[in-house]
């Protein structure tokens, strides 16, 4: 375990490239706070840590789940996971699931000790953490796991947009303004394109495997244009957020972005099947980021 190959399987299994949307989702909702005039560097750090915590465990489990359902197989064209490279077994990865939830219950419960004044607040968060660890599982583990059912898509949204976004935001102000969820949700909606890329990609395998995501069940040229809705629906909500709340020219930095979605979704919608979506994740991933950066950059500019 100590070994330099074993660090770069675990740091693989990790999937340090999909890391960047739990970044996102917490500097958008401290960037607001912020120009609110009540962001905490500490209350920020430790969202941060405790939403990254949940993205790898998530991944783990994905990695751990996909790979005993025989999801993760020869026809998957997405890289091979640990897994199912054969380079760790199941036993392992359950023993680095506990260990993650461990780190996880940790920094959340210090987060919440240093942000929350009252019992609701406490009870509340409490409540919102463990329900995020049971979906960061649940997502592909057990008899049912959601992500088999189509439910990916609203999970992402909930928890990489409305819970990181929104709660960040009232874990450092106190409280909650209706408006902060256009950002939350317009943040949620790019990481559900880099969902969608990912179910687009493996839609034949998925289908194969009885694997139901949202994109098996509408089918690939629908799936197409769903991406294509959730970048302009995104920008919309963004762009609404600067009209009626910001009302600054830094509010409509995010719009520097806009060539590269554009681009990305005429080439996502142009695609012809699977392999040539393979390098699309990346390059969704970096549309997310860039845009939401440039979001919190402006906010804090204004």
């Amino acid at each position: 375990m100590n070994s330099p190959s074993s660090l770069t399987i675990w740091l693989d299994a990790a999937r340090p490239k999909t890391l960047p949307l739990a970044i996102a989702s917490i500097v958008c909702g401290s960037a607001v706070a912020k120009w609110h005039g009540s962001f905490s560097a500490s209350i920020a750090a430790l969202a941060l840590l405790t939403a990254l915590l949940l993205q790898i465990l998530s991944n783990l489990a994905n990695d751990y789940g996909d790979a005993v359902k025989g999801t993760d197989n020869n026809d998957r064209l997405g890289p091979q996971r640990a897994m199912q490279s054969g380079l760790v077994t199941a036993a392992t990865m359950r023993k680095a699931m506990i260990i993650n939830i461990i780190l996880t219950a940790i920094s959340g419960l210090t987060l919440i000790l240093i942000a929350c004044k009252n019992p609701h607040d406490i009870i509340g968060f409490l409540v919102l953490g463990l329900l995020a660890i049971a979906a960061s599982i649940a997502y592909t583990v057990g008899n049912k796991p959601y992500g088999y059912r189509g439910l990916g898509d609203l999970s992402v949204l909930i928890f990489f947009g409305w819970l990181g976004v929104a709660g960040t935001y009232y874990l450092q102000t106190g409280q909650i303004d209706s408006l902060i969820m256009l950002p939350a949700t317009a943040c949620g909606l790019l990481a559900v394109g880099v969902l969608n890329i990912n179910n687009l990609r493996d839609i034949d395998n998925d289908k194969a495997c009885g694997k139901q995501t949202l994109v098996v069940r509408m089918g690939p040229q629908w799936g197409r244009k769903y991406h294509l809705i959730l970048l302009s629906t995104s920008v919309v909500l963004f762009s609404l957020f600067a009209l009626l709340e910001v009302k600054s020219l830094f509010g409509w930095l995010f719009i520097l972005s806009l060539p590269l979605l554009i681009n990305h979704g005429r080439q996502v919608y142009d695609s012809t099947d699977g392999a040539a979506l393979r390098p699309m994740m990346a390059t969704m991933v970096k549309c997310a980021l860039i845009t939401n950066l440039l979001f919190a950059i402006g906010m804090v500019l204004a």
